[in-house]
């Protein structure tokens, strides 16, 4: 009984590989502008991987169903904030609007919510210090606040 349980695991994970996921890293179009480097080499390490188009795609984004999860996330958050389209992104948006897209950043970086818990496991350098945070905010609101 256990060897037709396993032999019956094995071929779904299997047979969900088949589904296709759609990886896709669209052209940069209008990247957001740091005038901190430091401000800039951090964005790239804890939040380029879900925020933008330029991504690398980790080896277990092509092993389902975390692939699934993993574009899934990708997906959300380049909805919410897409360093590699930044006039799409602000497109229509009042300039008070556009503040809040920088606050609404800063805010989930100061509460802890970004870089997420799950995101760290697997990338520990991207867990940011206070001076990270600090740094990191500072020049969020400089790059997207004066747009």
């Amino acid at each position: 009984m256990w060897r037709r349980i396993l032999a019956g695991a094995i071929v779904l994970f299997g047979v969900i590989q088949l589904i296709p996921v759609n990886r896709t890293n669209p052209p940069v179009v209008n990247k957001v502008v740091f005038a901190d480097p430091a401000a800039e080499r951090i964005a790239q390490i804890t939040c380029y991987d879900c925020h933008t188009n330029d991504n690398t795609w980790p080896w277990y984004s092509y092993v389902a169903p975390v692939s699934w999860v993993v574009v899934d996330h990708v997906n959300e958050g380049r909805s919410e904030l897409n360093f590699s389209d930044v006039a799409g992104m602000m497109a229509g948006e009042e300039p008070e609007e556009r503040g809040e897209i920088a606050q609404e950043a800063v805010e989930t970086i100061q509460e802890g919510e970004m870089p997420p818990a799950y995101y760290l496991l697997t990338h520990p350098q991207a867990n940011l210090s206070a001076a990270d945070k600090a740094t990191l905010i500072a020049g969020l609101q400089q790059a997207l606040g004066q747009r």
